[in-house]
């Protein structure tokens, strides 16, 4: 039996209009002004300046430009609380900042909205600009964070007003919010992740937590971090891109998840659009109502659902700084009783952190000792530049310390309960490889 004309004809038609009929029936955004993104009448507005920058020793040979919103209430007498979003001025910002400002819903805060670097083209009658912007914004590590931190937060400061008001802007990560969109996102998080003591309240729009430059790393890095005093928002829409580098939807919303295993303040709305703007602009006054909310109470890390985390950490309490100008610490080793001791190998010592906090010189020339363990005789045991593992008796400060192996270039070690000692043995030049090195109670070695 051959199949009619028309039955082949329906087929076809629902191949070629399928692609159409599918777009069509997608869930169309529907996202009205928020009315706090609109002037309102009596509300003072704020001043928006134009400069650029392009002086970067940490991004050197890009330029950019940047916008300061300074809002009318802003006094130079305090330092005002500070939001930084890449990509230039987004989300009618503004207009949002005079609405909230003026309703106290968030504090006297100046706005720098900056654009990502460009390398300008060596003829610009030939060629454009090479963007950075993925350069800057999407790679993981610190350097966008000293960027703002050590170059762009200080030229602002140099800069003032129309009216020559100074602008000066708070210092403390409490007082100071970033965000952005898409890449502009994960940059912004970045940061604060980077740096929370000088980023604490996270904007993020259609982030690309996904593996362009290693953001898809995030959603499992925090869960295995200890949670960091960071509040953040997140939106999304189902709609957003599902390209080569990952489904930013699924992205966001394992973002989101680990956010909330790890104890971090966070919120979100998820919607039905595309990579665009349109939600997050509409959603942004409520954001920073949201991230801006009983300030200037400190934002707090949380608790994480971690166990391994919640075995180690105390709960409540941060870490302190407990000394430092030293070269290149390490070889940290705990005795019985909590008191540590740690190697500081280019200056040839080892330093000794007492159970009151206080610390001391233990050995004034360690021959550059690196690693160390207590093994469970009590004694310190140490990895010494001479090629040599030696063993210091705690009780005996200044005694020389006994020799338990030589012609070892060793670099960690680790000492069983059983007496056994493992030597880390790395870049043999004899045999072009690394080795760990068993030496056993009785001081053979294999």
């Amino acid at each position: 039996m051959k199949p009619s004309l028309t039955l082949l004809a329906l087929v076809l038609a629902l191949f070629i209009v399928s692609p159409a009929f599918a777009q069509a029936n997608q869930p169309q955004e529907s996202y009205p002004p928020h009315p706090d993104s609109q002037e309102q009448p009596g509300v003072p507005k704020g001043e928006v300046l134009k400069f650029s920058f392009e002086n970067s020793k940490i991004f050197p040979g890009a330029w950019r430009e940047y916008w300061v919103y300074v809002p009318a209430q802003y006094t130079p007498d305090k330092p005002a609380c500070v939001y930084v979003n890449q990509d230039g001025v987004q989300w009618n910002a503004p207009v949002v900042f005079d609405n909230l400002i003026h309703k106290k819903e968030m504090p006297v805060t100046i706005g720098v909205f900056v654009m990502h670097g460009r390398v300008r083209a060596t003829n610009a009658e030939s060629a454009l600009d090479r963007f950075n912007r993925s350069f800057e914004y999407d790679g993981l590590g610190d350097n966008y964070a000293r960027f703002l931190l050590d170059e762009l937060l200080p030229d602002v400061e140099t800069k003032k007003t129309s009216d020559g008001r100074p602008i000066r802007l708070s210092k403390s990560g409490n007082d100071r919010a970033i965000g952005g969109s898409s890449s502009g996102a994960i940059c912004a998080f970045t940061a604060a992740w980077e740096r929370p003591d000088a980023f604490s309240r996270v904007f993020s729009a259609i982030g690309t937590y996904v593996g362009l430059r290693g953001g898809h790393n995030y959603s499992t890095l925090i869960r295995k971090y200890e949670p960091k005093p960071i509040r953040v928002f997140l939106q999304d829409g189902a709609n957003d891109n599902n390209i080569y580098g990952g489904d930013w939807w699924m992205a966001n919303q394992a973002m989101e998840r680990s956010l909330v295993f790890a104890g971090y303040e966070v919120n979100h709305v998820w919607g039905e659009g595309p990579h665009n703007g349109k939600h997050g602009t509409a959603i942004f006054p409520d954001a920073m109502r949201w991230l801006w909310k009983g300030w200037p109470e400190p934002v707090k890390a949380g608790a994480s659902k971690n166990a391994t985390l919640d075995a180690l950490l105390i709960p409540g309490e941060g870490w302190q700084l407990v000394s430092e100008g030293y070269r290149f610490t390490e070889g940290p080793a705990v005795n019985a009783k909590g008191e540590v001791f740690f190697t500081d190998g280019p200056n040839n010592k080892i330093h000794k952190i007492g159970l009151d906090g206080k610390v001391t010189e233990f050995v004034a020339d360690s021959k550059r000792a690196s690693g160390q363990a207590f093994g469970p005789d009590g004694r310190l045991y140490s990895v010494a530049g001479e090629k040599k593992i030696v063993a210091y008796d705690i009780e005996k400060p200044g005694s020389p310390p006994a020799v338990i192996a030589e012609d070892i270039g060793g670099n960690d070690i680790v000492v069983a309960h059983n007496g056994n000692i493992y030597v880390t043995e790395p870049n043999v030049p004899a045999v072009d490889q690394s080795n760990v090195v068993l030496i056993k109670s009785n001081g053979e070695k294999k």
